[in-house]
């Protein structure tokens, strides 16, 4: 995998409009409240997988963009190693959504993907305007990564079905508010159309998908 953490982005990196966005999927979930995120990050795990194959069979770039767990003297791979380690919670998740070696990775210390992160550097050497953000939670990191890259005037898209948080409620009221504020395009990973290099979202309406 491409590691921009403090490092340039890639010499030759191809240049990509849209960009995959994969938000705390490197997850041993191993807090208070883990367990139910896991039974919803699991079928959200699994569609996200098929919509990065699309995505990258497309030409559109992954980028993992993970909190290091307090892990300040881990690199990235002993992140996913740790993750895939038998009895970790939130193996079956990272086993779904194993990084390959041709996708970026950015670390960050905070909610946001873009605080005190490369992610901005990266997103600009290859041209990329519209961002699909997906992984968890919704309602916290996807929210205030999503809030970011609305301030630097990016597109936004957010596949309802590849995004999770603790409670479907708070899942949806995430949706609904990144919707209605950041005016992000939400809908499923099914619709997203990878064909259309300037407008992937092209069967999107005014009607909300949350309704």
């Amino acid at each position: 995998m491409a590691l921009v953490n403090n490092n340039s982005p890639q010499e030759g990196s191809a240049k990509a409009q849209t960009a995959l966005l994969l938000i705390d999927v490197i997850n041993d979930l191993d807090f208070d409240g883990g367990e139910k995120l896991l039974m919803h990050a699991l079928p959200m795990a699994l569609n996200l997988s098929v919509l990065k194959r699309r995505a990258k069979a497309a030409g559109v770039p992954a980028i993992y963009v993970n909190d290091n767990f307090g892990r300040w003297r881990s690199d990235f791979k002993k992140l996913v190693l740790h993750c895939l380690e038998p009895g970790t919670r939130g193996r079956s998740v990272v086993t779904y959504l194993t990084p390959e070696e041709d996708d970026y990775f950015v670390l960050k210390p905070k909610h946001s993907a873009f605080f005190q992160t490369n992610l901005e550097i990266l997103l600009n050497h290859l041209g990329t305007t519209t961002l699909i953000f997906a992984g968890m939670a919704a309602d916290i990191c996807v929210l205030f990564s999503a809030n970011d890259a609305c301030m630097r005037d990016f597109e936004i898209v957010i596949p309802s079905d590849c995004v999770a948080s603790e409670e479907s409620e708070w899942n949806r009221q995430a949706l609904m508010l990144m919707e209605r504020v950041l005016k992000a395009k939400i809908m499923a990973s099914t619709e997203i159309d990878f064909k259309d290099t300037k407008v992937i979202f092209p069967r999107f309406s005014s009607k909300s998908r949350l309704d």
